[in-house]
């Protein structure tokens, strides 16, 4: 879905929602009362097969389109198929969507939508008062809610009297609107789903023509299950328009001046990704080649690539991680821009062949979705833990470059800055998304073409030494002056014949060397072509008179920037700065950090930035961990800032 929208605004993200009261327009369904809200967030949960992620995603593709800012927080169970009703296998699609410029998926839901009690549970201690709540009655029976925990129906003890609760029987509504499709009533079920999604579409004026659309086209083999469903979307969106249980609607206007003019789409963090592995290979000339095993969450990434053969995109399944990135390796040193993708236990596991690679010098991305371990630890829930993994984890002194995207729709322009990197300076290169990052979605301005980096590269083509008598060869370790990358010989050059391993070379020749001044010449030498790397200044968000800097890096911005604008908001100076490049540092980095009477590092670990920071320059960072397999809440850092400030 795209839109058109124009002008920036600074609002504060979580800023509170004011209610208009309802005129009624030329174009709403019904005499019911229209509120307008600047903000909402929605949460839909239910058993990981009730189709949340479907219905969140689907009622997010709507939003997009009709040009609100969003951001959405998915979270689903580890498991294929949680054991049903139970609090382990509880799924959720969190969305907030806004007029204006937000940064997160929100603190709170401001509706809840329960398909089960075991959902209700799972999520009602993050339900503040007052907001609405959707219950499925028809799952409020003895035995789910004794799965749980209830023994009494918390639908009618009194103990959601703080919230606005509207029951409604969702399953016998759903299957009483497709008895005329003579599905049994298990098949029929499944489409309750999707009456919910109408009654919230009805409930916040969401577009409806895209979501028929993607059904007819998603079930386009099952012309009657497509059918069905759009019948359920329909009965839903028709109850809402007609029982006396909501009388209220809502509208949140397009945020048309939260963006610069363009064209927008909605975008998840690994398909900006998997995009700009495409653009970088586009702009750079080069075949892209992904050599990757499948692993929560980086999988989605191999799913993409994999459909886009038409631009030269060639994607291999290995049959491990080793494998992987050991095909993709290969691929480099033929000549692609070569890509493995993998989370933090597949790092484990190619370690070894990062090292050759480094070794090889060699241009190599690897893609690390993080998520929470150790070992295979919490594969749908996120984390920044894999920092230090990624700057030191493999044996001897093998430096690589580490850049982290911000936001889901950053990560395009990441694995460009990634793809750049490596093909100039001839080396592998470490891109830290997370799980937080890779599901979640937001707006993404389509670029133009022309506005995309040149990544062209000069591959050898002739000899480049020549030696004491005159004859002319093939040196494969001279390198540029500037960069200290070495050429770059696809093989069967004719001429550009050279050795290669994982043996330490002899500098210029590349023959095996176990001398030990050539080695300590080679491993300077490739410390220091990572350390020349060119990478911008660190840019610095300080209002007059800040003492207190925060430093984030991934996907903190959003929650850090959120709790940021809410202090500034309060009359509180603060100053904020987020690294992208984690090595090498921006220059101007120690700079930037010794004007601050305190350097306050949230991160999603137990605080690897922060010792980086604290060795490389001395500065006692305060650390805010987290490590909870969720991302932070603003109101959250607000406080910690706060009392950091206060401190």
């Amino acid at each position: 879905m795209t839109s058109q929208v124009s002008s920036p605004a600074e609002q504060a993200d979580g800023a509170g929602g004011a209610v208009v009261g309802g005129q009624r327009t030329p174009e709403s369904p019904g005499p019911k009362e229209i509120r307008r809200l600047d903000r909402v967030i929605i949460r839909f949960a239910g058993d990981s097969g009730d189709g949340m992620q479907l219905t969140g995603d689907r009622f997010t593709s709507e939003t997009a389109s009709f040009g609100n800012d969003l951001s959405t927080l998915p979270n689903f169970p580890a498991e294929i198929r949680a054991p049903a009703g139970t609090l382990p296998g509880v799924s959720s699609f969190q969305l907030h969507f806004a007029d204006h410029d937000i940064l997160t998926p929100g603190d709170a839901p401001n509706v809840l939508v329960a398909m089960n009690p075991a959902a209700l549970k799972a999520n009602i201690g993050d339900v503040p008062r007052g907001a609405e709540i959707i219950v499925n009655t028809d799952e409020f029976t003895k035995r789910p809610m004794a799965k749980v925990g209830y023994e009494t129906s918390p639908l009618e003890d009194g103990s959601l009297a703080a919230y606005n609760l509207h029951p409604v029987p969702l399953t016998t509504l759903t299957v009483e609107a497709l008895k005329d499709f003579g599905l049994s009533r298990k098949e029929a079920e499944r489409s309750k789903n999707m009456f919910a999604l109408g009654l919230l579409s009805w409930m916040y004026h969401r577009p409806t023509a895209g979501t028929e659309t993607f059904l007819r086209q998603k079930f386009a083999k099952k012309p009657d299950i497509a059918e069905a469903n759009i019948v359920a979307f329909r009965a839903g969106w028709n109850f809402g328009e007609t029982t006396e249980d909501f009388a209220v609607s809502y509208e949140v206007a397009p945020a048309t001046r939260a963006f610069p003019t363009g064209t927008y789409r909605n975008i998840s963090g690994n398909l900006a990704l998997s995009y700009g592995l495409i653009a970088a290979s586009q702009q750079a000339d080069l075949p892209l080649y992904l050599g990757s095993y499948p692993i929560t969450p980086a999988s989605d990434i191999l799913h993409e690539l994999s459909k886009h053969k038409n631009f030269g995109v060639r994607t291999f399944q290995a049959e491990d991680e080793i494998a992987g990135i050991g095909a993709a390796l290969g691929a480099a040193f033929g000549g692609a821009l070569a890509v493995t993708t993998t989370s933090g236990p597949g790092v484990a596991l190619k370690s070894e062949t990062i090292g050759l690679a480094v070794s090889l010098e060699l241009p190599l991305l690897i893609v690390d979705i993080q998520r929470g371990g150790p070992s295979t630890g919490l594969p749908t829930k996120t984390e920044q833990a894999d920092l230090l993994q990624a700057m030191f984890g493999r044996n001897g002194e093998a430096p690589v470059p580490i850049v982290a995207p911000k936001t889901p729709a950053d990560c395009f322009d990441a694995a460009l800055d990634a793809a750049r990197i490596a093909l100039t300076y001839r080396t592998p290169v470490f891109l830290l998304s997370d799980g937080y990052l890779a599901n979640g979605s937001e707006p993404w301005r389509i670029p133009e073409v022309t506005d995309l980096p040149d990544l062209k590269v000069k591959f050898a083509a002739s000899a480049n030494h020549t030696l004491a008598d005159g004859t002319e060869v093939f040196w494969p370790y001279k390198r540029d002056p500037e960069t200290l990358a070495r050429p770059w010989a696809v093989p069967g050059t004719p001429g550009l014949e050279h050795r290669i391993g994982g043996i330490e070379k002899q500098d210029g020749t590349g023959n095996i060397s176990y001398d030990p001044a050539n080695h300590d010449l080679m491993v300077r030498t490739r410390q220091a072509k990572i350390d020349g790397i060119r990478v911008p200044d660190l840019d610095v968000d300080d209002p007059d008179g800040a003492t207190t800097l925060v430093l984030g890096w991934g996907s903190t911005y959003g929650p850090i920037t959120a709790a940021v604008r809410r202090l500034r908001l309060t009359g509180l100076p603060v100053a904020q700065a987020h690294l992208r490049h984690l090595n090498p540092f921006p220059r101007n980095l120690g700079e930037v950090l010794k004007r601050y009477e305190k350097v306050v590092v949230p991160e999603m670990n137990l605080g690897q930035l922060a010792t980086l920071i604290r060795a490389k320059y001395l500065v006692d960072a305060q650390s805010y961990n987290q490590v909870n397999g969720m991302p932070f809440k603003a109101e959250q850092l607000a406080t910690v800032l706060k009392e950091a400030i206060d401190d």
